[in-house]
């Protein structure tokens, strides 16, 4: 968790902020840590990092075309000191993947001192926004990130509607309607740059969740029927995977380009089913392998071994990893990861 003097910095930062740009992570607990944020004074602009964890040169445009008075970068695990180096407005970084070290960044993650920690980054912003109308945000980035917050008990009582009781991680986010608000945050991410931009400039204005799942809003259907229309094309995929669940350590299964990417979705439905094996999932992409892993037992030192000597990169937490690897180097890196998973028990 954020101290009690970065909450003060942050929150200072943010209010004397005119035109503050908001990079962040193409996933719930990216976009509800923006929202959280940018809900705080409604000022600025947020930018989707989606072709990589990684922020570099090529977002320098979006810099030049907002000019913008500081930079909040929320929970992107990467960052070139490249870029860095050519922004002259101030950076203010909060994230919870493994620890980086840049020049001339104003860095937050609660890893530095406290490694075995595991805190979304929605629950830090929620420390800054601590808005009770927020709470349902706050919840859905959390759970979308695979961590039940410890603020559950007040999200019951307030919203039982959504989850009856406190349950386990697994049973809030695949049974309850909790965990299809989790879904569709995710889905409303998917697809061509300016639908999603759209979307995610629709749910700055929703103030319940109810306008989403009950459509009871105009923005709300509008939300609604985009994740339906993702959804249609998730839904095969995920019956497509379940059918390389063999008797191997390992369940991999990778698809070729498509207009959305469901790595991540599809490897924490299967890790779920499947809690026993190591779940590595890739989309083929212009000439690389865009990988999501997960498991029930650290697997983060299997994934740094196998990419000794790879063209690629890759890392994350000791449970969910991301990687990319070029295709030359994929049979390569697969040989070294199986190699790597056979010391897991």
């Amino acid at each position: 968790m954020l101290t009690d003097a970065e909450i003060i910095q942050l929150r200072e930062e943010l209010e004397s902020s005119r035109n503050p740009l908001f990079f962040y992570d193409d996933d719930p607990d990216g976009l509800c840590s923006f929202l959280l944020l940018y809900r705080m004074h409604h000022e600025g602009r947020g930018v989707i990092v989606k072709t990589a964890p990684k922020i570099t040169l090529q977002f320098f445009h979006k810099v030049e075309e907002n000019t913008p008075d500081k930079i909040f970068v929320l929970d992107v695990p990467l960052m070139d000191q490249e870029f860095v180096d050519k922004v002259k407005a101030p950076i203010f970084w909060i994230d919870h993947h493994q620890p980086q070290t840049l020049q001339k960044v104003h860095y937050f993650n609660p890893c530095i001192k406290h490694p075995e920690e595991y805190t979304p980054t929605t629950r830090l912003a929620y420390q800054l926004s601590v808005n009770p109308n927020d709470l349902w945000l706050a919840t859905i980035g959390c759970l979308g990130d695979w961590h039940m917050p410890d603020f559950m008990d007040e999200f019951v009582q307030k919203y039982p509607h959504l989850l009856p009781k406190k349950v386990d991680l697994e049973d809030a986010v695949y049974t309850q309607p909790i965990g299809k608000l989790v879904r569709i945050f995710s889905f409303l991410l998917k697809g061509p740059t300016s639908d999603v931009n759209k979307c995610v400039k629709v749910l700055t204005r929703i103030k319940t969740p109810d306008e989403i799942l009950q459509q009871t809003t105009s923005p709300g259907k509008y939300l609604y029927k985009h994740f339906e229309k993702v959804n249609q094309n998730y839904t095969p995929l995920i019956e497509e995977a379940k059918k390389k669940a063999g008797k191997d350590k390992l369940l991999l299964f990778f698809y070729t380009e498509q207009k959305w990417s469901f790595t991540s979705d599809l490897a924490n439905e299967l890790s779920t089913l499947y809690p026993q094996k190591v779940i590595l999932i890739a989309r083929q992409k212009s000439g690389e392998m865009k990988c999501s892993l997960r498991s029930r037992k650290p697997i983060s030192g299997a994934l740094e071994k196998a990419l000794v000597g790879i063209d690629g990169y890759g890392g994350g937490h000791p449970l969910a990893c991301g990687a990319v690897i070029k295709e030359h180097d994929w049979e390569r890196f697969l040989e070294q990861f199986n190699e790597g998973i056979k010391l897991i028990k």
